[in-house]
């Protein structure tokens, strides 16, 4: 039986109020009700046909505008609106900023509940584009197609697409020309690949039929110059594989680790792959501080390389360390940060679920001849026990860099039992960290809070609060 169809509203003359989570921006119906809207810059004055109807709000879209924000720019990008990659790109970035320094703030005060100090200025990011190390572009050979393509009715010869996921369609790329979020040679690289597997008829993947040679294309770069490209191939035909990697290889010398997966599993996660290196090495190198970090194609590190060294600067400036202090990093990950403080520490002890990361951690701290780290795997709220405790000392200072969901109430639980004298949360989800700071507020109190911006034009935003006993 198919859903009873919402009833649809337009609402005329509407002022876009405010920007609020995940991007979206609020208007208000006459009769109060709130109306969620993707398309528009708060001070925009709309018609809106609503789509759906909640009980105490609406989802809808601009039809008409009869004003435009004074905070409205133009958009850079051709696939500005498309893509849904980076939403607030018609908005100008003082502004992004202001809503992101909102958020924050609105999420601490009204889940937290607690007690506040001023907060500090958000830390803006020089770049605004052109600032992420790594990109992943799906192939298909069913491509999504533009209205006006559809509406002409031509048939089209070639509809093979490297590029985006469309917002909720899993078999839909939108075909990328110019993406403005990766340095060069990122557009080339995608491009170049596009026209050799056209012009050498390489198929594309077809994910409904689960057939076709090009998968997926990771590309990182770092700031050392360094380059990263990754093919994960369907079809295991050596023969197309080689030519397109010889390709590569000498299309792109300045590549300086090539590599390339077989992957026939029903998702594209590298995880469990074996990965085949075909040139140069299996890792790049990044360089924060006089620190080496190597990364391979499985590590996770943060994908804004400039702003990464602001939030570490942050934190080490938050945590105060004087060189005799023995820190815990938690959800240490591949031991950046724990690196990056551990020149004003006695001792930083890391701790991370994922082996792979921990194995990384061990190999960069070897580079940077750093004797003062130790790192351990293991889940947060099963390894961080007493006996952990016990057996590596009683830290005085506490990093804690959790994933979206926030910290494991166990992990709360055991913090404030044993009590370091501070706690600093690094966050990229201020709702889950303001839960986890209401938990702590009996024994510690918030003293300062500063919000960094690593992803411009998008809603993200990460957040570093310092907790003291009380």
């Amino acid at each position: 039986m198919g859903r009873k169809k919402d009833k649809q509203v337009v609402f005329e003359n509407v002022k876009v109020l405010d920007a609020g989570a995940k991007g979206v921006c609020v208007a208000k119906a006459p009769e109060g009700q709130v109306i969620f809207l993707s398309n528009v810059v708060p001070g925009d004055v709309v018609d809106i046909q609503t789509f759906k109807k909640r009980k105490s709000y609406y989802e809808g879209k601009a039809i008409k505008f009869h004003s435009y924000s004074e905070h409205r720019v133009d958009p850079v990008c051709d696939h500005f609106g498309v893509c849904g990659g980076c939403k607030w790109q018609n908005m100008n970035y003082n502004q992004q900023l202001f809503y992101k320094h909102q958020e924050v703030e609105n999420n601490l005060k009204r889940i937290g509940k607690i007690e506040l100090p001023e907060f500090e200025p958000i830390l803006g990011s020089e770049k605004q584009f052109f600032y992420r190390n790594k990109m992943e572009f799906g192939f298909s050979a069913t491509r999504w197609m533009t209205p006006e393509e559809i509406n002409s009715g031509a048939e089209l010869d070639n509809k093979n697409a490297v590029g985006f996921h469309i917002p909720k369609m899993w078999d839909k790329i939108l075909d990328i020309q110019k993406c403005h979020l990766q340095q060069d040679p990122s557009n080339d690289i995608r491009n170049e690949i596009r026209k050799f597997a056209n012009e050498n008829n390489l198929s594309f993947f077809n994910p409904r039929e689960h057939s076709g040679l090009l998968r997926t294309l990771m590309i990182r770069t770092a700031s050392t110059g360094e380059i990263m490209v990754l093919i994960q191939f369907y079809d295991n035909n050596q023969k197309e594989i080689e030519l397109m990697m010889n390709f590569l290889a000498e299309r792109f010398p300045e590549v300086t680790s090539l590599q390339y997966v077989i992957n026939q599993k029903a998702n594209d996660t590298l995880y469990d792959q074996d990965i085949i290196l075909f040139k140069g090495r299996d890792y790049i190198l990044e360089e924060m501080e006089g620190l080496q970090f190597s990364i391979n194609a499985k590590s996770f590190y943060q994908t804004n390389s400039e702003q990464a060294y602001e939030l570490y600067s942050i934190t080490r400036d938050f945590a105060g360390l004087t060189g005799n202090e023995l820190v815990y990093d938690l959800y240490t990950g591949t031991g950046t940060i724990a690196q990056f403080v551990s020149k004003k520490a006695k001792k930083v002890i890391g701790v991370e679920a994922v082996p792979e990361a921990i194995a990384d951690a061990k190999v960069n701290a070897e580079r940077n001849n750093i004797t003062n780290c130790e790192f351990f795997v293991g889940d947060m709220k099963n390894v961080f026990n007493d006996e952990f405790i016990a057996t590596h000392g009683h830290p005085d200072v506490i990093i804690t860099d959790p994933p979206r969901d926030g910290m494991h109430a166990d992990v709360v639980e055991q913090i404030l039992k044993i009590a370091p004298e501070k706690v600093v949360y690094v966050s990229c989800n201020s709702a889950t960290q303001a839960r986890d700071l209401a938990l702590m507020d009996e024994m510690y109190k918030v003293t300062r809070v500063r919000p960094v911006d690593m992803f411009p034009q998008t809603h993200h935003v990460e957040n570093v609060v310092l907790l003291e006993k009380k």
